[in-house]
């Protein structure tokens, strides 16, 4: 069954400057048991909500296959780790996941390709091996929360949520 493995909302952006010195340190609670996702306007309480330049892409999620074992959300940045499902064959569709208090809609706008970073918060070569599964850039359609834990994931046709 699918699952969402890890939420991150985080109040700053760490990989400012170059790779080699280093991420900012992490804010208390950037990882987090749930998110509330706010439609056009990503997640609250994270860096890019409402931000005008990530508008199209203030929700990012990866999927856990992609990863190396022990990699999570804070050495890649992204939101929500989701394992179970391919997210990386799914832009141009709607993903829906829901768990427990309702569905929450992600238009899957792009790639979130990787970056110079994975080979220092992961190892060497990881930008390379990340590279065409680097996880999704989404848009919400609808507020709602998730949560850590098992999910019910469904994806949906481009024109199917308007």
């Amino acid at each position: 069954m699918p699952e969402i493995v890890e939420l991150l909302a985080s109040s700053r952006h760490r990989f400012e400057g170059r790779p080699a010195d280093g991420p900012a340190p992490a804010p208390d609670g950037e990882l987090t048991r749930e998110i509330h996702v706010r439609a056009g306007l990503g997640i609250v309480g994270d860096r890019y909500f409402n931000h005008p330049a990530h508008k199209d892409a203030s929700v990012t999620v990866i999927a856990r296959e992609s990863l190396p074992p022990g990699a999570g959300l804070t050495r890649v940045r992204r939101n929500i780790l989701v394992a179970g499902i391919a997210v990386d064959a799914l832009v141009g569709s709607v993903l829906s996941l829901d768990s427990g208090d309702g569905p929450v809609l992600l238009r899957v706008r792009r790639p979130a390709n990787p970056c110079a970073w994975m080979d220092v918060t992961i190892g060497p070569g990881a930008w390379r091996a990340l590279r065409g599964k680097g996880g999704i850039r989404c848009v919400p359609l609808n507020d709602g929360v998730l949560r850590i834990g098992p999910v019910t994931a469904s994806v949906l046709p481009e024109g199917s949520a308007r």
